[in-house]
C-alpha cells in the first residue's frame, strides 16, 4: 500500500490584541484564509467592549456543505477570553455566501445562548468567493 503522510495547517493561532473587528468587512480581512477552503470551517472571533480582537478559534471543520455547530463550543473559548462579545463566520466551499436556513437557524439559536449568557453575538458573517460575504445582521436575516 501507498500511504502518504498530510500536513494540515489550522488557524489556530491567537491573533494580535488591538486589532478592531467592527464591520463585516474587517470580519471578512481577517479571515480571509476561510475562502479557499474545500470545507466548511466554522469559527468565532472574541472581542473585548471596544470590539478589539482578543482571540480567534476553530469551532468545528465539516463537509463540503454543512457543518455541525454546538453553542457549547462555540461559547467556551469566549468565555475563557472574558470576551464582552462574539462574531460568529463561517464559509461556503460553493462560493456562494448566501446563508442556507440551516444557517439562519443555527445563528438564531446562537444568539438566544448568547443572551442567557449575558455573551452578545455581534454579527454571523459568511465568506465567498471573490471577496463576496454576507451579514447577517446586516442583511437582516436574524436579529441580533
Amino acid at each position: 500500500m501507498n500511504y502518504q503522510a498530510v500536513i494540515i495547517q489550522l488557524p489556530l493561532v491567537k491573533e494580535s490584541r488591538g486589532e478592531r473587528v467592527r464591520t463585516p468587512e474587517d470580519v471578512a480581512r481577517v479571515c480571509s484564509d476561510l475562502r479557499n477552503l474545500a470545507q466548511e470551517t466554522f469559527q468565532v472571533l472574541s472581542v473585548d467592549a471596544k470590539n478589539n480582537l482578543l482571540d480567534r478559534h476553530v469551532v468545528t471543520i465539516g463537509l463540503v456543505d454543512a457543518s455541525l455547530v454546538h453553542p457549547r463550543e462555540v461559547f467556551r473559548r469566549a468565555v475563557e477570553t472574558n470576551a464582552s462579545a462574539l462574531i460568529l463566520i463561517h464559509n461556503h466551499p460553493s462560493g456562494d455566501p448566501t446563508p442556507s436556513a440551516e444557517d439562519i437557524r443555527v445563528t438564531k439559536q446562537l444568539t438566544e445562548a448568547g443572551r442567557i449568557m449575558d455573551l452578545k453575538v455581534l454579527d454571523h458573517v459568511i465568506l465567498g468567493a471573490a471577496n463576496r460575504h454576507i451579514s447577517m445582521r446586516e442583511s437582516g436575516l436574524v436579529e441580533f
